[in-house]
C-alpha cells in the first residue's frame, strides 16, 4: 500500500534527540530557544514562541489577542482546531464560504460579514493542504475594519505569497509538527510574530499565566503548553531538511497534475502569487467513494479531508452557516499521496490507478 503520509526521520534527528537525553535537559529549554528563533527566521517574522501543538498555538494566539466575547471569521472547511481554537478563548467562530478553487476562505465572502457585524476581532483563513489563502486581500481587509489577522498555517510550512513565507503575512500565524505535518517534532506548534506584546501574551499563557517577574507570579490563568527540548531538537533538524522536503511534495504533484491532465478529475489550482507546498494533493471527484474504493483496492491509499463542515459536527450544534461550496468540496474531495518518499514509480502508479479507474478498467 502507498500511504497518505510517511514521517521521514533521520539519523540527524535521533543524534539530536540523543544530545538532548544525554544532557538531562529534557524539559523546555535552551533547545526549545534556538528552534523558536531558526524557525521564526525561517518564515521572516521577528518571534517564534514553540507549544506543545498546533491547537495550542492557535489557542493561544487567540487568548493573547482576546477575542472573548467577540466574533472570529473563519472556515468551516478544515480541521475542528481552527475553530475550537477560537471557542476555547471565549471567542464566536462564524463561518464564511470558501473559494472552490483554492478550497481556502474567500475574501469576498469574509468581507459580506464584515460589513454586517460590529463585533468581529479576527480574521483566521487557513492555508489549506499547503496552498496560502489570499492573505493580500486578507490584509487590505484586516486594516479596512481594524481586525486581528491569523494565519492557521498548520499545513503550509514554507509555502509563499509574493515571495514572503506564511508566518509573515498577519499578525501572528501559528504552526503544527504533527507526524503528518511537512515537518514534525512528534507532536508541537509554533506561533510567529513580530509583536513584542502578542509574543510576550503567548508566552504568558502557555506557561502556566506567569508574568516573567517570578517563578511564582502568576497573573492570568494560563496553561502548561510548552514545548519539550527533546521536540525541538526533531524540529530543529526537521527544519533543516523542509527545503528538500518541499521540493520532493512539489515534483510529485507536478507528476501527478500532468499525469491526471488528460482525466475528469480536477487537480490542484495554483495562483500565480502563491506556492503551493502540498501538505494533501487533493482532487475533485463526483464519485469519490467508489473512486476511493477503487484506489484502495490497487494499493494506493488515500484520504478524505475534510467530510463535514465544522458547523455541522455534533459539537457544533446550534451553529449554521450558508457555505455551498464547502459543502461541495466535503462531497467531493478527495487527497491522494504525496510525500517526501514517494517514488516517481508510486507516482506513475497512482496515476495509472486512476486513468484505468477513468476509462472503466477496474
Amino acid at each position: 500500500m502507498i500511504p497518505i503520509a510517511n514521517p521521514d526521520i533521520g539519523d540527524d534527528e535521533r543524534e539530536a534527540v540523543m544530545d538532548v537525553l544525554d544532557s538531562g535537559y529534557i524539559a523546555s529549554g535552551d533547545v526549545v530557544t534556538a528552534f523558536e528563533n531558526e524557525f521564526a527566521e525561517f518564515c521572516g517574522a521577528d518571534r517564534g514562541v514553540a507549544t506543545a501543538n498546533g491547537t495550542a498555538a492557535l489557542h493561544a494566539a487567540c487568548e493573547a489577542l482576546d477575542v472573548r466575547g467577540r466574533a472570529v471569521i473563519t472556515t468551516p472547511f478544515s480541521f475542528v482546531a481552527t475553530a475550537n481554537s477560537i471557542r476555547l478563548a471565549g471567542g464566536e467562530p462564524v463561518f464564511a464560504d470558501i473559494d472552490p478553487d483554492t478550497y481556502n476562505l474567500d475574501p469576498d465572502a469574509v468581507e459580506s460579514i464584515l460589513r454586517e457585524r460590529e463585533d468581529v476581532a479576527a480574521i483566521m483563513p487557513v492555508h489549506l493542504y499547503g496552498l496560502p489563502a489570499d492573505m493580500t486581500c486578507f490584509g487590505e481587509l484586516a486594516e479596512e475594519y481594524d481586525v486581528a489577522l491569523i494565519e492557521d498555517a498548520a499545513q503550509a510550512h514554507g509555502a509563499t505569497v509574493d515571495d514572503r513565507r506564511v508566518g509573515s503575512l498577519g499578525d501572528v500565524a501559528c504552526f503544527s509538527f504533527y507526524p503528518t505535518k511537512n515537518m514534525t517534532t512528534g507532536e508541537g506548534g509554533m506561533v510567529t510574530t513580530d509583536d513584542p506584546d502578542l509574543e510576550a501574551g503567548i508566552r504568558q499563557f502557555i506557561n502556566h499565566g506567569r508574568d516573567g517577574s517570578a517563578q511564582y507570579a502568576h497573573t492570568i490563568v494560563g496553561h502548561n503548553l510548552r514545548l519539550t527540548n527533546i521536540a525541538a531538537a526533531l524540529g530543529r533538524a526537521q527544519l533543516e531538511r523542509l527545503p528538500a522536503f518541499t521540493e520532493a511534495r512539489q515534483e510529485n504533484a507536478e507528476r501527478l497534475s500532468e499525469g491526471l491532465a488528460e482525466t475528469s478529475v480536477e487537480t490542484p489550482t495554483v495562483p500565480g502569487d502563491r506556492t503551493h507546498v502540498y501538505h494533501q494533493y487533493t482532487i475533485r471527484t463526483d464519485d469519490r467513494d467508489a473512486l476511493q474504493r477503487t484506489l484502495e483496492d490497487r494499493g494506493v491509499d488515500s484520504k478524505i479531508y475534510y467530510p463535514t463542515c465544522i458547523h455541522e459536527l455534533e459539537a457544533y450544534e446550534g451553529y449554521s452557516a450558508d457555505v455551498p461550496n464547502a459543502k461541495r468540496a466535503s462531497e467531493e474531495a478527495l487527497s491522494l499521496p504525496v510525500h517526501p518518499n514517494i517514488s516517481s514509480d508510486d507516482a506513475d502508479r497512482i496515476v495509472e490507478a486512476l486513468a484505468d479507474i477513468e476509462v472503466g478498467h477496474v
